[in-house]
C-alpha cells in the first residue's frame, strides 16, 4: 500500500525545498527519537506538498499514559518558545494536543489511545495523497488555492471532486477504497464535467 512511506520521514529528504526543511528541522530536535514510544508519524499536508505559508509540522501519536506522556513533553520541549499542553476528552476518549515553535516553524503533537494508522489524521492524508496522484498537479495546485482562500483541507478536496456529505466522514469511508474504485469515482466525475461542458 502506498501509505508505507509515511511510517518514517526519509522520504523528505527527496522531497520538495519546504519538506527538506522539515526534515532537518525536526532531526535537529531530534523529535522522533524522543517520541518513539508514542509511534509517531508526521501527518497534515506538508508530507503530501499542499501545504501553505504558516502550515503546521503535524505529528499523530499513540498516548495510553497521558501523564507520563505530558512529562515527557515538558523535560524534552519545555524550553521551547509558545509551549502549550492542552488534554480534553471528545466523545468518551481522552486526547492531549501539544504545540511549540521551533526556528520558525509551529508544531503539533497531537495524540491520542489510538494506534496512529487508526487515526483520522493519517487516514485522511493518505487518502488525499492517493487523490493527489490521480488529479495530478493541476488538481494539486487548485487545491493549494482552495486552502488559501480559507479553506480547511478536507473540504477542499471534497469542493474540487464533487464529494458529497461531510467532507471529514466521507474521505475517511474513502481511504477503505480500493484503487480501482477510487480511480472509477474520478474517471465518472471527469466524465460528468465533460457532458456539462458540451
Amino acid at each position: 500500500m502506498q501509505d508505507i512511506k509515511f511510517l518514517n520521514i526519509d522520504y523528505l529528504y527527496q522531497g520538495t525545498e519546504k519538506q527538506r526543511q522539515a526534515a532537518l528541522v525536526m532531526d535537529d530536535l531530534r523529535l522522533f527519537a524522543h517520541l518513539a514510544p508514542y509511534d509517531p508519524i508526521l501527518v497534515g499536508t506538508i508530507p503530501i506538498g499542499i501545504d501553505i505559508p504558516g502550515s503546521d509540522l503535524d505529528i499523530a501519536c499513540r498516548v495510553t499514559d497521558f501523564a507520563a506522556f505530558e512529562q515527557t513533553i515538558h523535560e524534552v520541549f519545555g524550553h521551547l518558545p509558545d509551549l502549550s499542553v492542552v488534554s480534553r476528552n471528545v466523545n468518551g476518549m481522552d486526547r492531549i494536543v501539544v504545540r511549540f515553535r521551533y526556528k520558525g516553524w509551529m508544531f503539533e503533537i497531537f495524540g491520542q489511545p489510538v494506534p496512529t494508522k487508526q487515526q483520522n489524521g493519517y487516514r485522511h492524508m493518505v487518502v488525499e495523497y492517493r487523490l493527489l496522484q490521480l488529479i495530478g498537479e493541476a488538481g494539486r495546485e487548485r487545491i493549494i488555492e482552495l486552502k488559501q482562500a480559507g479553506i480547511k483541507t478536507e473540504p477542499a478536496f471534497a469542493e474540487l471532486l464533487g464529494i458529497p456529505g461531510d467532507p471529514y466522514v466521507a474521505l475517511l469511508d474513502m481511504y477503505n477504497w480500493s484503487d480501482d474504485r477510487l480511480s472509477g469515482f474520478y474517471h465518472k466525475l471527469l466524465a460528468r464535467e465533460r457532458n456539462e461542458d458540451e
